[in-house]
């Protein structure tokens, strides 16, 4: 059952509006009066607030080997689905074909994205980090969807713990050379 409530009638000096437009005026002028704080940016930039994620961007491992390996996790999780993943294969001679694939394509459209960190947080060969980048412009919508070449080059290079490929690889030639576990 609605619970209705009785409104009480306003006052002359509610009527006439004065309260707030003393109180409009009261915040202009305490802004008049205030330092004023500019910066010359590019040059000066404003700190990055505590707590900002920041955007996505792709990284390669100290090797310049691209670490992605086309999951695709990240586009599943991505709420507004700003992630779009092509896998594709790798060649059979190339160094790092004991990894099954490598994407073709990996599109992020800055658009769509809502800086959630989800694509970080779900990545299992931590390819995908969000990095400080806050200005991020763009004449026109294409600029603004990054493909793979675009996010690799904002990302860099990010040291690796784990030098995934290394083991993988002296553990192939460990049973290739009949040194392994049967």
């Amino acid at each position: 059952m609605a619970k209705v409530l009785e409104r009480k009638p306003l006052t002359f000096w509610e009527r006439t509006y004065l309260p707030q437009i003393i109180g409009g005026l009261r915040i202009t002028f305490m802004n008049m009066f205030r330092r004023k704080e500019t910066l010359e940016y590019p040059e000066q930039r404003p700190q990055i607030p505590r707590g900002y994620r920041g955007a996505p961007v792709l990284v390669k491992d100290p090797n310049g080997r691209e670490k992605c390996v086309s999951c695709q996790l990240c586009e599943f999780v991505c709420p507004p689905k700003a992630i779009r993943i092509t896998p594709g294969e790798i060649p059979y001679t190339a160094p790092t074909a004991h990894v099954e694939k490598a994407p073709k394509e990996f599109e992020i459209n800055m658009l769509r994205c809502i800086y959630c960190g989800l694509c970080e947080e779900v990545c299992p060969e931590e390819a995908i980090f969000l990095q400080d980048i806050y200005s991020i412009t763009g004449t026109s919508r294409e600029q603004l969807v990054h493909n793979k070449a675009k996010l690799y080059e904002l990302g860099g290079t990010r040291p690796d713990n784990y030098y995934k490929w290394d083991k993988k690889l002296t553990a192939e030639k460990g049973h290739a050379e009949g040194g392994g576990h049967h």
